[in-house]
C-alpha cells in the first residue's frame, strides 16, 4: 500500500491511497459508523468463532476486535461428525446496523434451513451477542431502521423481497409488510441482484446489489425510490475490470464520514487469496451514489481521511498468552479439551481427540488468513508428543490443499511428510503423499511460501533452524466454491490410528515477502 501525503494545511490534509484496502480475504462486508468509529463485519462461513467484527477510525486500517458467535450450532456439520461438514456453508453476508444503543447483525447459514439469525449486543467490541432465530430464510439480507421507528429487511436473489420485523428485531411483525418488492431483469445475467444493502438517505430509499452479466464483470447496481415499496429505478454505479484482472469490484457497503464525505468498501474476487476489499470514493450525482471515478473502480485516489490505527486481520504469534489471538479461527468447532496454551507455557498444544482420514475432517485445525501479493508462513513444531499414526504441521488450506509436517508411522519412525489433498466432488477428497524423508529430529521448522500473483505455494523445512530444504512440489492453488474461502495457513495435528498424541507449536510467523522481478 502506498500512502503519500502531498498537501498539508492547517485544517485539511489530502492523502493518496492505493488499493486494495488489505490484500486478504474479507468478503461480503457491511460497514457502519457510530460517532467517529467504523465497524465492519465479514463472512467466514464455517470457521469458529465466526462473523468477525473489525474496527477502524480511518476506513483504512482495520483491526479484529470481536466475533459475533463462538460456534453457530452444535451439530454434526460443525463437529465434523458422521461424514458431515459445513464447508461452503455457515454464516453468509451479514447485515450490521446500530440503533438506540444496540448493535444488530442479521444473516443466514445455508446449512440451517428455513431460518435467519439475528444477533444483538450493546457492546460491539467486548460484549457477548444474544441470538434470535427468525423463521424465514432471508438470503443476503440488509436491515433498515427507518425514520419512523419501523424495521425492515430486504433480501433475495433476482427477486427482492421486503419483510417487516418487530422494532427490536425479535420476530417478524404480525400484520406488517411481507411482500415481493421488485423483480429485476434476468436476460443476459448469470447472477442478478444479490448482496443487498438497504439505505434511506435523504429523499430516497436505496438498494445496492451486485449483478454479473454474461461475458461481463461483477457490477454494482443501485435501485432507488422515494417510496419504500416503489416503484424503483436502477443505475449502474460501479463497473469495470480492476488491477490487471477481469474480475470486477462489487458487493459491499457505503458509509459517510463526520465531515460528510462518502466511501464504499467493495470486494473483488482475486483468485486463491480470496475476495479482497477495496476502498472507493462515492460521489453523489443527481442523487445517485456513483463509486470510483464516475463508476469505474479506482486503483488510487486522494482522500481526506487522517490515517490512524493498526492493521490486525492476520499476525505472527509467540503463543505467550492464555488466550488465542483474535486473528485465529478454528476449522469448524474445536474439541475444547484437546488444545491448550497453558499445558506448556509459551507453546500451543494440539491434541488428537478423535481419528481423521485427512485434514478435511481433522478437528482442532487452527487457521488464519494469508496475505498477498506474496507471504511466507513458518512454524516451530515439537513432535515429541506424537504417537504412531499422528501427523502434525502446517497446511496451505483450501479444498485443494497441501500439508507439510512430521508423520509418525505405525512402527514409531518419524518422517517429514508432504501430503496433497484434492477434491473429488460430493464432499469427497483424495489425499496422497508427494514427499517423504525419514528424520531423527523431534523439533523442526516448517514453512509455506505463497505467491498469489501466480497462485502457487511452495514448501520447505529445517531441522536446525539454519539450513532449509525445499520440497520438490508446488501446489497449484485454486479458489473453489465448495469451501468458498481464500487460502489460509492452518496448524494441525491429527491421527489416522489412535487418539492421545499431541503436537506443540512454539511460534507462528507470517510476513509479506518480495517477489523476484
Amino acid at each position: 500500500m502506498k500512502r503519500t501525503i502531498f498537501l498539508a494545511a492547517a485544517v485539511l490534509v489530502l492523502c493518496s491511497w492505493t488499493n486494495p484496502l488489505t490484500y486478504t480475504d474479507i468478503p461480503d462486508n457491511d460497514v457502519i459508523r457510530v460517532g467517529e468509529d467504523y465497524y465492519m463485519v465479514s463472512t467466514t462461513m464455517y470457521y469458529c468463532p465466526g462473523a468477525p467484527i473489525m474496527h477502524s477510525n480511518d476506513l483504512i486500517h482495520w483491526e479484529i476486535v470481536n466475533y459475533i458467535y463462538d460456534c453457530l450450532e452444535d451439530d454434526d456439520n460443525y463437529n465434523l461428525r458422521n461424514g458431515h461438514n459445513a464447508y461452503g456453508k455457515g454464516q453468509w453476508a451479514t447485515s450490521l446496523r446500530y440503533a438506540d444503543g444496540v448493535y444488530y447483525a442479521l444473516f443466514i447459514a445455508n446449512d440451517q434451513k428455513d431460518n435467519s439469525y439475528l444477533f444483538t449486543t450493546d457492546d460491539i467490541e467486548n460484549g457477548k451477542w444474544s441470538r434470535t432465530k427468525l423463521p424465514l430464510t432471508m438470503h443476503d439480507a440488509s436491515l433498515l431502521f427507518d425514520n419512523d421507528g419501523r424495521l425492515y429487511s430486504v433480501y433475495g436473489n433476482g427477486d427482492l423481497y421486503i419483510d417487516e420485523l418487530e422494532p427490536d428485531g425479535s420476530a417478524l411483525k404480525e400484520g406488517g409488510i411481507h411482500q415481493l418488492l421488485l423483480r429485476t431483469p434476468s436476460e443476459g445475467y448469470m447472477l442478478r441482484s444479490e448482496g443487498s444493502h438497504f439505505y434511506h438517505i435523504g429523499d430516497y430509499y436505496y438498494i445496492l446489489v451486485i449483478d454479473w452479466p454474461w461475458n461481463g464483470v461483477r457490477t454494482e447496481t443501485c435501485w432507488r425510490s422515494k417510496n419504500l415499496l416503489g416503484p424503483y429505478e436502477s443505475r449502474t454505479v460501479l463497473q469495470g475490470a480492476f488491477d490487471g484482472r477481469r474480475d470486477g469490484v462489487a458487493q459491499g457497503a457505503i458509509v459517510d464520514t463526520p465531515d460528510g464525505d462518502w466511501y464504499a468498501i467493495m470486494f473483488q474476487d482475486h483468485g486463491a487469496v480470496g475476495r479482497i476489499p477495496t476502498l472507493q470514493r462515492v460521489t453523489w450525482a443527481d442523487g445517485w451514489p456513483m463509486m470510483g471515478a464516475d463508476g469505474v473502480p479506482e486503483k488510487s485516489f486522494t482522500h481526506r481521511l487522517p490515517e490512524c490505527g493498526t492493521d490486525y486481520v492476520w499476525a505472527s504469534d509467540e503463543f505467550d498468552s492464555d488466550k488465542l489471538k483474535l486473528v485465529w479461527q478454528w476449522n469448524h468447532k474445536p474439541l475444547d479439551g484437546c488444545w491448550s496454551l497453558t499445558d506448556r507455557r509459551g507453546w500451543l498444544r494440539l491434541a488428537t481427540g478423535q481419528t481423521a482420514t485427512s485434514i478435511m475432517d481433522a478437528r482442532n485445525t487452527l487457521t488464519q488468513r494469508t496475505v498477498g501479493p506474496a507471504c511466507r508462513s513458518k512454524v516451530l513444531l515439537d513432535a515429541s508428543g506424537l504417537r504412531n499414526g499422528d501427523y502434525a504441521g502446517i497446511c496451505a488450506f483450501q479444498s485443494r490443499n497441501c500439508c507439510i509436517g512430521v508423520e509418525v508411522d505405525s512402527l514409531g519412525a518419524r518422517w517429514i511428510s508432504v501430503k496433497q489433498t484434492v477434491p473429488e466432488g460430493r464432499g469427497k477428497w483424495r489425499t496422497e503423499t508427494v514427499y517423504r524423508k525419514k528424520i531423527k529430529a523431534k523439533r523442526v521448522q516448517l514453512g509455506v511460501d505463497y505467491d498469489f500473483t501466480r497462485d502457487k505455494a511452495e514448501f520447505r523445512y529445517s531441522l536446525d533452524g539454519i539450513k532449509w530444504t525445499s520440497v520438490n512440489h508446488t501446489l497449484d492453488m485454486k479458489f473453489t466454491l465448495d469451501l468458498f474461502t481464500g487460502y489460509r495457513s492452518a496448524l494441525f495435528c491429527y491421527s489416522t490410528i489412535q487418539t492421545g498424541g499431541f503436537a506443540d507449536f512454539g511460534w507462528f510467523q507470517q510476513k509479506t515477502i518480495f517477489l523476484p522481478q
